[in-house]
């Protein structure tokens, strides 16, 4: 059985999409985009726009009784690789201990021109 899981805390969906399905026992969240849930607009930079999509994760999972600590798989959207170190600086930041596994990949183009979306799987 699957169930929707949504908050205020962070966007909402801007497509046919929920921000996450909790199911078997994993969250699974939809790719988050840098969006401030508050006045919808993105912070400037890789570094503001990485932390606004994982706090925008993190209110997700919280929403699902879940949290960061859970995560176990990220996949990170870059529109450029050369913000890589950039955007682990602020990544290695909201996790500790062991890291969750994750996959870095450059994109041609993210939805609104983001510099950068991150989607999570996580234990619920």
């Amino acid at each position: 059985m699957k169930s929707v899981v949504s908050t205020d805390k962070a966007p909402g969906a801007i497509g046919p999409y929920s921000q996450a399905i909790k199911a078997g026992g994993l969250v699974f969240l939809s790719g988050q985009l840098p969006l401030d849930p508050a006045s919808g607009q993105f912070p400037a930079g890789i570094k503001e726009q990485t932390r606004q999509s994982l706090t925008n994760a993190a209110a997700i999972l919280e929403a699902a009784g879940s949290g960061l600590d859970k995560v176990i798989k990220t996949i990170v959207f870059l529109a450029d690789m050369n913000d890589f170190a950039a955007m682990n600086e602020v990544y290695a930041t909201f996790f500790s201990g062991a890291f969750p596994a994750r996959s870095a990949v450059q994109v041609a183009r993210l939805p609104k021109d983001a510099l950068v979306e991150i989607e999570c799987i996580a234990q619920a």
